[in-house]
């Protein structure tokens, strides 16, 4: 039933969406000045991809670098999911167990529902895809395995793409830079360190779960512990790259169209949360995406009139780091979409 309503909003809103403005020529160098004033004008650093997908034009902002996705790679978690139920002809009512292993802190209400519970794997992507769902996003990673989803997001991505891991194995590779026992934690532990705010209180509470001195970690901050990890490369990729996984998405190579126009609703195709980009984008304007935060480092990622198989599509990608991933990156993330409606989505010029 939740298929068929899906599937009926998809339709009426494709019938009713109206067609994007012609952009101004030129709209590629007028958009880099822009976006080079917000980067200079912020901390940090910017990337932005930004693609018309009616004639091939794009924006390259540091965009052939990559950039840590944080929860912009449930995306490929989704569509490999789909892409293996394809293959298998299951059904995303097929429904899966919930495991204490699955669970881990972040967003989401997953992580504090007793284990053997079964669900759905549509509500699982919906809870994966809307709400964040951290623990939904492991057990679905889990229903595929880690290979399977590396394999079938390298063929989304190509080269451009990181390794991919599940969101209990971020904790552990972060939580190991301070101390390498981190690595043999229940993942309950997990849950409940994280219950500490982030910085000091976050390391003090580390360290007495493992038994630990201080003198006996190898870095003494949560900063220092996340940048050498940033360092590894996972979960991560360059911007044109999952550019291209969004192109691909909205032409409707990636999914049936039944899954697509699925995933279309659970990332927000007939919702406006005035938050990020999509803050600053006219509130008229059909923009599916995805958002991504983690310790100092931010994603968004898109596409605004992503229906007719992105027959007038624009593809956003954008990533920041070395900033607050909350009050400043959003802030930034709102420019950025300013700066495309007055570029692309603006009439006037």
């Amino acid at each position: 039933m939740l298929l068929l309503a899906a599937l009926t909003l998809w339709t009426s809103l494709d019938a009713n969406a109206a067609p994007p403005d012609a952009p101004a020529a030129g709209w590629v160098d007028a958009l880099r000045q822009q976006v080079q004033r917000i980067d200079e004008s912020t901390p940090g650093q910017l990337g932005v991809f930004v693609k018309r997908l009616d004639n091939g034009e794009a924006l390259n902002y540091q965009a052939d670098r990559r950039w840590y996705l944080a929860s912009t790679a449930k995306l490929p978690v989704a569509l490999a999911v789909l892409q293996e139920l394809e293959a298998r002809r299951g059904s995303v009512q097929q429904k899966l167990v919930l495991q204490e292993g699955d669970k881990v802190d972040g967003s989401g209400a997953l992580v504090w529902q007793k284990a053997g519970g079964s669900y759905t794997i549509e509500s699982l992507l919906k809870r994966m895809m809307e709400q964040s769902d951290n623990t939904a996003a492991n057990l679905l990673v889990r229903s595929i395995g880690v290979d399977t989803l590396n394999r079938r997001a390298q063929a989304m991505m190509g080269d451009g793409l990181g390794p991919l891991t599940d969101f209990a194995q971020v904790r552990y590779d972060v939580y190991a830079e301070l101390h390498p026992r981190a690595r043999e934690l229940p993942r309950i532990d997990l849950v409940k360190i994280a219950g500490a705010p982030m910085g000091p209180q976050r390391v003090t509470a580390l360290r007495r779960t493992l038994g630990v001195q201080e003198d006996e970690l190898q870095v003494r901050s949560m900063d220092e512990a996340y940048d050498r990890y940033y360092q590894r490369g996972t979960n991560s990729a360059t911007l044109m790259a999952y550019g291209g996984m969004l192109e691909k998405l909205v032409k409707g190579e990636l999914v049936s169209p039944a899954h697509q126009q699925l995933l279309f609703i659970d990332m927000k195709f007939d919702r406006y949360d005035n938050y990020r980009l999509e803050a600053g984008l006219p509130r008229t304007v059909k923009f599916i995406h995805k958002t991504g935060t983690q310790h100092r480092r931010a994603c968004h990622m898109g596409v605004i009139h992503p229906q007719d198989d992105g027959r007038r599509g624009i593809v956003v990608a954008t990533c920041a780091e070395g900033l607050d991933e909350n009050k400043q990156a959003g802030a930034m993330f709102e420019q950025i979409g300013r700066a495309i409606t007055q570029t692309l989505l603006t009439s006037a010029n």
